[in-house]
């Protein structure tokens, strides 16, 4: 106690020390550790992902600067390059096209438009010529009966005309190769038709597979078949069309049936008339043209036009004109 006899108070302060395993500095040195180490595996994923052209195209970016500044220089301007350039493709996501890459693009473009034209007009070409032959079966009273026995679709190879038999109307006489006249009438008016197109055209005929009494040694249907392809073909030029328009005639039995469910059913005994697309016609001309005889024999079922079909008929199956 003082004089005054107030008791006296001490105060007594401890201070603990920032440093040692108690402070919290290493969370910041963790935190840091893990970042570089995040940093580090990204830098890993992208090389990874990378294809080795990029990975030699940002590496030339990096050593050589100007390079891919000066013109022509190349670098980011490449296709090759993940890095956008500035060239004349800004749309481009993976570098810059170089000038030869673009203007070939745009030959294939115009060539593959061209390609695409021509076919667009063969095709409103073919809508025509059916639109003719639709209205030809309409307003003439003798045709009018065969509508129903006239099909008209389109193939691969073209447009496809087929006159079929019924049961009650057949095209020709019983296993003959004789027209009926309302047959010849169809055929001289479709003749008249395809003359006004400057497409050519293939001719199979085709039968049931009710075979000869002779059996394939004799008169068979394979005779038969292309002798009535032959004289429709002798129909469709009296009606008014070119005979050069002709460009092979064949005959097919009964190997490719309509109604396969049924090889005797009347509509397999028809006439095909198919009017070719410009690919079907450079197809069939080129493979003629080929110098290795066992190619050009692959056609077989095809006729040389400066042949008559009388004395070329080759006999064989033709998978093109297979029906769908």
């Amino acid at each position: 106690m003082n004089d005054q006899g107030k008791p006296t108070i001490v105060v007594k302060r401890i201070t603990k020390g920032g440093g040692g395993h108690h402070g919290g500095a290493w969370k910041i040195a963790y935190a840091d550790f893990v970042t570089a180490m995040m940093a580090f595996f990204l830098l890993m994923w992208l090389l990874g992902s990378t294809s080795r052209g990029d990975q030699t195209g940002m590496t030339m970016d990096v050593h050589s600067p100007l390079k891919i500044t000066m013109p022509g220089g190349s670098g980011s301007g490449d296709s090759s390059n993940v890095l956008k350039g500035a060239g004349t493709d800004p749309t481009k996501k993976t570098g810059q096209v170089k000038r030869g890459d673009v203007e070939a693009k745009k030959a294939t473009v115009s060539l593959n438009s061209g390609q695409r034209y021509k076919e667009s007009a063969e095709e409103t070409q073919f809508k025509s010529l059916r639109r003719r032959i639709d209205e030809s079966l309409e307003t003439r009273q003798a045709l009018r009966q065969l509508k129903r026995q006239v099909l008209v679709d389109v193939t691969t190879k073209g447009l496809r005309i087929q006159l079929v038999d019924a049961e009650n109307r057949p095209m020709f006489s019983l296993a003959q190769a004789e027209l009926k006249l309302y047959t010849r009438e169809l055929l001289q008016e479709i003749g008249a038709i395809l003359h006004g197109v400057p497409n050519r055209v293939a001719l199979a005929g085709h039968t049931d597979a009710r075979p000869y009494s002779s059996g394939e040694r004799g008169y068979s249907n394979w005779e038969l078949s292309i002798d009535r392809a032959n004289a429709a073909r002798r129909e469709l030029i009296a009606g008014g069309m070119d005979e050069a328009k002709v460009l092979r005639v064949v005959g097919l039995s009964s190997t490719v049936s309509l109604n396969a469910n049924d090889p005797n059913d009347p509509v397999n005994r028809r006439i095909s008339i198919i009017v070719l697309n410009k690919r079907a016609e450079d197809e069939f001309e080129q493979s003629h043209r080929a110098s290795d005889p066992e190619v050009a024999s692959s056609a077989a079922t095809d006729r040389l036009p400066a042949q008559p079909p009388e004395q070329a008929v080759l006999l064989a199956k033709e998978t093109g004109d297979a029906n769908r």
